[in-house]
């Protein structure tokens, strides 16, 4: 990871922490994305505390706001020189008991938080991915999005959209971005969870067993080890980490 430079979205969360705070002991050059200041700057200094040295940043944005976005991306690749990862981490779950209680203003809320975010930051991101001798993006989709529920409609149909939106990402990667060998340089990879399992998730309830769930240190490690993959072994690949 060292000399690696990889923006997170939704840094304040859960998934957010966990990857920080993995990429910033990997040697990587991290900077954080989040719309509330306060939690961000909780987030940036727990990683600072866990990691000594951590070369870690933060800058409130609001994913919902494209210039904002595109003006970050151009920010990050004019200072560091490149950008080298974008992790997408920025998530919500709406649901209902049956398919006829679905709400749509669920479908609002989702379209907004899952899929309209990830569509500002893999445009504002991709042409820097491309110039990077090692660009990754990586999101982090669902199970229930290859099986829906009944009750699960808006929230599967938001995950199944971000899926393909970023498939067409990994598409524009294979076209444009090529190593002497022919191969992309660049990959756009959907990580597959159940739900995730966080440590305050663990201490309320130690005796659970979340079944299929995956700790958010995993997912971590996970999306750290995608540099230690070819681009051409994930571009466009679903990499489940819970069962199909």
């Amino acid at each position: 990871m060292a000399g690696k430079v990889v923006a997170v979205a939704g840094a304040s969360g859960p998934a957010g922490r966990a990857v920080l705070r993995r990429l910033a002991a990997g040697g990587a050059t991290v900077i954080g994305a989040d719309i509330d200041a306060q939690r961000l700057e909780s987030a940036l200094d727990a990683t600072r505390v866990a990691v000594r040295g951590a070369k870690v940043s933060g800058q409130v944005i609001d994913l919902l706001d494209p210039q904002e976005v595109h003006d970050w991306a151009d920010h990050l690749e004019s200072e560091h020189g490149h950008v080298d990862g974008v992790f997408h981490l920025v998530g919500g779950w709406r649901g209902s008991k049956t398919f006829f209680d679905t709400r749509l203003d669920d479908w609002d809320f989702l379209h907004d938080t899952v899929v309209r975010t990830l569509q500002h930051t893999s445009l504002a991101f991709q042409p820097a991915l491309v110039r990077s001798q090692a660009g990754r993006y990586a999101i982090v989709s669902a199970s229930s999005a290859h099986k829906p529920t009944a009750g699960g409609a808006a929230y599967a149909a938001a995950k199944a959209a971000t899926e393909a939106w970023t498939l067409s990402m990994a598409d524009s990667f294979k076209k444009e971005t090529t190593s002497p060998d022919g191969e992309p340089t660049a990959a756009a990879t959907i990580l597959v969870i159940k739900a995730l399992l966080s440590p305050e998730m663990r201490a309320e309830k130690p005796e659970a067993k979340f079944t299929g769930y995956t700790e958010t240190a995993d997912l971590a490690e996970h999306l750290a080890a995608l540099w230690d993959r070819p681009a051409a072994e994930l571009n466009g690949q679903h990499l489940w980490l819970t069962a199909r």
